[in-house]
């Protein structure tokens, strides 16, 4: 990522909220990978940005918050509540080793995914196709394909 394309997000980009267009080309020059027709609803945050890949038909709804300091790939029509956090850092557990450095595991979102509002995905998770996550869930296995998880 060039230090311009950092300084653009730091400031902030001004969209109006019913302008799908502008919102659409923001998130295609900050994410990595992008389908078609892709929607975020507003107060979206991220670390990096270039390490989310979504497939086609994404919606994240208002205040999602994506750590992307390992790879967070998204399949096709997926749909993510409010208040999801999809977080792929972590830190040590022991004490004097803490604040000292981190860590990224990638998450993995499979096709036709939806994850209800104010859910938690924590690092290494992969979710399989065709699952649901019930609202206020904390992820923190594997959820196999076609299921639903609360």
């Amino acid at each position: 990522m060039n230090d311009n394309k950092k300084i653009h997000y730091e400031r902030g980009t001004n969209c109006e909220i019913e302008d799908s267009t502008k919102k659409e080309e923001i998130i295609k020059e900050l994410f990595g990978g992008v389908g078609l027709n892709p929607s975020i609803e507003h107060n979206f945050h991220c670390d990096l940005g270039y390490n989310i890949h979504v497939g086609e038909n994404f919606y994240a709804a208002y205040n999602c918050t994506i750590l992307d300091m390992a790879e967070v790939k998204i399949g096709h029509n997926c749909m993510i509540g409010p208040n999801v956090g999809i977080y792929t850092a972590g830190h040590s557990i022991e004490p004097k080793d803490r604040n000292k450095s981190g860590y990224g595991i990638p998450i993995t979102l499979g096709n036709d995914v939806w994850v209800g509002g104010s859910c938690v995905i924590l690092p290494g998770v992969t979710i399989g196709d065709h699952s649901i996550v019930a609202a206020g869930s904390v992820v923190t296995k594997d959820v196999p394909a076609n299921t639903i998880v609360a």
